[in-house]
């Protein structure tokens, strides 16, 4: 195809899959779009196995990494050690979790601090001095797009990308927030309306594609991948038609056969509707969409505490969370109405776990149906 995107990426079709998952991102580029690898959890060793394995068997195809370096969080530009972010955790929090755990028959004799502090890589990966680890590890890899989220790209970043000749994206939720991209010169936005899983805004794919082209065209025409609910080429189509160059997905990929979804939440997906989902700061601190299960209904129940600021929140949530995935996929009843994970409102669309390849096929086939019938509407009659 004829995008902006697809010249600055060198992929054939303008959809980039956002995934925790290797295989994903694999299939995704071998099957003509891009795969970016989500490493913010991971060691700088782990990340190293995964682009060496990706590299290994991506056949030469262009790939992505994703980073979140938030431009606010507690600590923001200090070297906080682990053990001083556990002090700071509320034992109300601590014990509003194990509770929920509880009443559905979990275990929680083993999350403890020594625990949290095996789940707390992600805490200092968001900081600069984990960022540059990781960022010195991509860059030393054939990828062909670095991506950061929740604030622009810290100046060394950007200045990474230019020496290495890697296109930067960054994500927005906001027209005010993306022209600040723009002017920081990063080469693609990521803009993602309050229907995507994950961190969100609170405006519609619908309103803020359009919205956000308008608003940045004084500054830069710069390519804009849409993002948000989006798990259809047809879907794709109408953001394109709007001011996109592409599409940004990461939630259909996780009811696909390779995802790293657990076997218990990805059931619950394919089960979803549109409406079961929930928009919260009670997983990492800032608003991110899950899927509606009994641990998000507890933590927006009145009796419970007001989220803390990230990174705490998610030293609070993840080690339950992990917890729970392990014993739902065991068959574990109280586990698996606990589990959740991230995902947008398209779960509703997602019915069927088909292979990442067959996903980028079918977004090709829906998005020329979707194409053909709105030239239909156009001619002599």
């Amino acid at each position: 195809m004829n995008t902006p995107i697809c010249s600055m990426l060198n992929i054939e079709f303008p959809l980039v899959a956002f995934s925790h998952c290797r295989d994903v991102v694999v299939a995704v580029s071998k099957a003509g779009g891009m795969g970016v690898l989500g490493a913010v959890g991971m060691s700088p060793e782990q990340l190293e196995t995964e682009l060496q394995w990706i590299d290994e068997h991506i056949d030469g195809k262009p790939y992505g990494v994703d980073l979140l370096i938030p431009n606010n969080m507690v600590g923001k530009g200090e070297d906080i050690a682990d053990t001083e972010i556990l002090k700071m955790l509320p034992e109300q929090h601590i014990a509003f979790a194990n509770a929920v755990l509880q009443r559905h028959d979990v275990d929680t004799s083993d999350l403890n601090d020594e625990d949290r502090l095996n789940h707390m890589a992600m805490n200092q990966n968001m900081r600069d001095s984990g960022a540059k680890r990781l960022l010195d590890v991509a860059f030393s890899h054939p990828i062909g797009l670095i991506a950061n989220a929740l604030g622009v790209p810290p100046d060394y970043m950007l200045a990474m990308g230019k020496q290495h000749n890697v296109k930067v994206a960054a994500l927005v939720g906001a027209k005010e927030h993306a022209i600040k991209q723009v002017q920081a010169g990063v080469d693609i936005l990521v803009v993602s309306g309050t229907e995507g899983g994950g961190h969100c805004g609170n405006v519609s794919t619908m309103v803020l594609i359009p919205e956000v082209h308008a608003a940045i065209q004084p500054h830069g025409d710069t390519p804009i991948l849409a993002a948000g609910g989006i798990v259809t080429g047809r879907q794709m189509a109408a953001a394109m038609a709007m001011g996109a160059s592409g599409a940004w997905c990461a939630s259909v990929w996780l009811t696909t056969t390779e995802a790293e979804t657990s076997p218990a939440v990805k059931e619950k997906m394919l089960k979803a509707s549109s409406s079961q989902t929930v928009r919260s700061k009670s997983r990492t601190g800032k608003f991110s969409r899950q899927l509606q299960s009994a641990w998000t209904d507890a933590w927006e129940s009145p009796d419970a505490p007001s989220p803390l600021p990230m990174p705490l929140q998610s030293v609070i949530s993840e080690p339950p969370l992990r917890k729970i995935d392990k014993l739902a996929s065991g068959g574990h009843e109280g586990a698996t109405k606990l589990a959740t994970y991230w995902v947008g409102q398209g779960v509703g669309l997602m019915e069927q776990a088909l292979s990442a390849g067959q996903v980028v096929q079918d977004f090709k086939a829906d998005f020329l149906n979707a194409y053909e019938r709105l030239s239909g509407f156009v001619g002599a009659e």
